[in-house]
């Protein structure tokens, strides 16, 4: 019988949760991403107030997307670049797939983009015979162990330096033992000729710039510029809630991104790229393609208690505080977007039925909604999720839960049972599920309701 993605979910959970291993990785990593963060915010002579303007031109973005999206591609057309529409992720697969067999691409390079990971790009085009190759050298570890990314900005962060110059050896041959400065001169090498044998150079998105039909790209290893540099053809992939309404919010969201992202002031390499090169232009495509993906975005924009998490710039700080991300990874998740944010999104994308579970793999602590550097309040949409799921329970769930609530809300009927009974039934109920691993709280004897009564003379 297959598992529901639940049961995966809650199988995976229990297994990384106790893994000792796994959780010194991450949290390795996890404390560089703090102390740099504490570092980058620095920059910020008032960083609620630079929060609080990005959410309120992220609010008035996504209130008028489909204005800011048709001026985006009106201008890029002038800028000489095409723009294809994809509502499904199978149409975008279509339309990238068309452009490489039209030109006989064999080989394609690419950089950082969670959204042809979204629309399983790189299985798709291998399968057609087109070799894709990932230059971000932490997606590019990944590819190589067949691999999805573990975490929205450091893709292989649960890799210790030992696996992964392991890794290279077996898969790459290269030398054993590899220091990680060696290991990155190693990839350096294997990738630059990959860069120049490329026919067709495929890049995420960070941001579209709706009055210069601009595509602002940000990275810290320069493999952006070089796939949209060599390639003839340049492909940009990003969801439709990418765009801002001017290139003078890139001085606003640049540094949040940055900052939230990896602790830095500024990324080290930031590209606009505004279509194919011009006339005289000696680098740079022949031709520019920008695929406007949906997948679920416009369910997303249509349903004002979600419509906030549009907002999100995937800078991955949400997951950096999380504790649940903390202790079972990002792997768990068995989606494209994990931590707080996939949580609230990823239902709405793939289905809630199926994904529903996601919504309370939470504490609701609030650190991702604190953090978050476009203030979306991201624990009051993961109770927004769990809402609509209840809606979603068998009769017999929804009578359960019924009966358990009109009990505990009647101090008569919950003093029908003394202390002995209440513990068997709370055991019968919850020792699978929450008592698996720690200690169900023990009643007392008499309640404190009887204690009080007896003291005050009150007859029942």
């Amino acid at each position: 019988m297959t598992k529901t993605y639940k049961q995966v979910f809650i199988a995976q959970s229990r297994q990384k949760a106790f893994d000792a291993d796994h959780r010194k990785k991450i949290n390795h990593s996890l404390l560089q991403s703090d102390i740099s963060f504490d570092k980058g915010i620095r920059q910020f002579s008032d960083l609620q107030e630079a929060r609080e303007m990005a959410n309120a031109i992220k609010r008035h973005t996504v209130s008028h997307l489909d204005q800011y999206l048709l001026s985006f591609e009106k201008r890029f057309q002038e800028n000489g670049g095409e723009v294809i529409w994809a509502a499904t992720p199978e149409q975008a697969q279509d339309a990238i797939y068309s452009i490489c067999r039209e030109v006989g691409a064999k080989s394609v390079v690419k950089s950082k983009s969670m959204v042809t990971e979204e629309i399983h790009l790189n299985t798709f085009l291998s399968s057609r015979g087109i070799e894709v190759v990932e230059t971000d050298l932490g997606e590019y570890i990944q590819q190589l162990a067949g691999e999805s990314p573990y975490h929205l900005v450091a893709p292989s962060m649960h890799k210790s330096k030992e696996e992964v110059a392991a890794l290279f050896h077996e898969k790459v041959g290269a030398p054993a033992g590899l220091s990680p400065g060696q290991l990155t001169q190693f990839a350096r090498e294997v990738l630059r000729k990959k860069f120049v044998q490329a026919d067709i150079g495929i890049t995420g998105v960070n941001f579209l710039l709706a009055d210069i039909g601009g595509v602002a790209l940000t990275e810290n290893e320069g493999n952006g510029r070089l796939s949209t540099s060599f390639p003839k053809i340049h492909i940009a992939v990003t969801g439709i809630e990418k765009i801002l309404p001017s290139v003078k919010d890139l001085a606003l969201f640049w540094p949040l991104l940055a900052t939230h992202g990896s602790g830095q002031h500024i990324t080290v390499y930031n590209s606009i790229f505004t279509g194919a090169k011009k006339k005289g232009e000696k680098d740079g495509p022949e031709k520019m393609y920008v695929v406007l993906l949906d997948n679920g975005r416009s369910r997303l924009l249509a349903d004002p208690g979600a419509r906030e998490s549009l907002y999100c710039i995937r800078c991955g700080a949400c997951l950096n505080v999380c504790p649940v991300f903390r202790n079972i990874g990002g792997h768990t998740y068995n989606s494209t977007y994990g931590g707080p944010i996939g949580s609230v999104i990823t239902p709405h994308l793939k289905g809630m039925q199926s994904y529903a579970h996601l919504s309370h793999a939470s504490s609701l602590c609030g650190a991702c909604t604190e953090v978050c550097p476009v203030k979306i309040p991201i624990h009051a949409l993961l109770l927004y999720n769990r809402q609509l799921s209840a809606k979603m329970a068998s009769r017999a769930e929804r009578l359960a839960w019924k009966v358990w609530a009109k009990a505990c809300s009647n101090r008569s009927v919950m003093n029908m049972a003394n202390g002995k009974i209440k513990q068997k039934v709370v055991g019968a109920l919850f020792s699978g599920a929450w008592g698996a691993h720690r200690k169900l709280p023990v009643f007392a004897p008499r309640s404190f309701n009887e204690l009080w009564r007896k003291q005050r003379h009150i007859k029942k």
